[in-house]
């Protein structure tokens, strides 16, 4: 295994997984992430569990959720000998006989993920005595982590001033182009790292009736006004865009479900406060069909939540 080849996280990751393959033999080696309730496959190297990047397990129902919280050991050559591993729900889904497990972690030393491995057969318990090594390549694996995430940041910056002169000429926003550029940008990170991402689409509801009985130039002040609350309102590094009339969007990055109905909160309370009336949806990027499915279920939201409000109107 040449480490000169690590030019990323993701290439580290394929190099180590493949080298503990043929070290160790076991039918599944992966990198995860843990995110909430979620376990995420980030990468995998797989010879008969047909598991791929992309797929989410419940953490509770892992042996690494054990492992992580030290009720379990980090290397099982039988692990239906361990009890809470015996017993694990994820036993159900696939055949598993011997394990491997190790944490990966933020740079703050809260738990990022697993590195791990199982076997339908057991193993022999040599094995147990390879527990440095699994130790040295999990802490390898967390500080090319720790260090790609931090650059993340400075490219992520570079990103949007790139996308500094796609701005909308009204509001001062991203316009649709730049949204699509930064969207495509920021699925890669979440399919990279497991990123939890929301998109929300906020449509103003009185901007025809303003047109029509205050003139353009007072519809031009209430989009202008709805672009300020929301660029008041979202995080400093989230992506907010107006896709055009009366159409706004943003992408809350890196911000879980909890956050996101924090945010969608804030959003309802400071518009109401600004008296504008506006349907939203949100949606939260699942790993399995990231960031571009969750804008189609946002969207559509969005207009449900439209429907509703005019239902609404319809019985005063």
């Amino acid at each position: 295994m040449d480490h000169k080849n690590f030019r990323s996280f993701q290439d580290a990751g394929q190099a180590v997984l493949q080298y503990l393959y043929q070290r160790f033999g076991f039918n599944l080696w992966m990198i995860t992430r843990v995110e909430a309730k979620d376990w995420i496959v980030l990468q995998s190297e797989d010879h008969g569990y047909d598991v791929k990047p992309g797929q989410v397990f419940q953490w509770a129902d892992s042996f690494c959720s054990h492992m992580v919280a030290g009720k379990g050991p980090k290397i099982a050559p039988r692990s239906e000998d361990i009890p809470l591993y015996a017993t694990a729900p994820i036993n159900q889904q696939v055949s598993i006989k011997s394990y491997i497990g190790q944490p990966l972690f933020h740079e703050d030393g809260s738990l990022f993920g697993t590195l791990c491995a199982i076997d339908p057969q057991t193993k022999s318990e040599a094995i147990i005595q390879e527990v440095e090594l699994i130790e040295l390549f999990g802490n390898l694996l967390s500080n090319i982590l720790q260090a790609e995430l931090r650059q993340n940041e400075q490219i992520r910056q570079c990103e949007r001033l790139e996308a500094e002169a796609l701005r909308d000429g009204l509001t001062g926003l991203y316009n649709r182009r730049a949204w699509e550029q930064l969207v495509n940008a920021e699925e890669e990170r979440c399919k990279r790292y497991g990123h939890p991402t929301a998109v929300f689409f906020i449509d103003l509801n009185n901007l025809k009736k303003v047109n029509d009985s205050l003139g353009h130039n007072k519809g031009d002040d209430l989009i202008q006004q709805a672009a300020h609350v929301l660029r008041d309102t979202a995080r400093s590094n989230d992506i907010v865009a107006r896709f055009g009339g009366d159409e706004f969007v943003i992408l809350s990055v890196e911000n879980d479900e909890m956050g996101a109905k924090l945010l969608l909160n804030r959003i309802k309370e400071a518009l109401a406060q600004a008296e504008i009336c506006a349907a939203i949806g949100v949606a939260m990027r699942h790993p399995t069909h990231g960031l571009f499915k969750a804008i189609i279920d946002a969207d559509q939201k969005m207009f449900e939540h439209k429907r509703q409000i005019k239902s609404e109107d319809q019985k005063i």
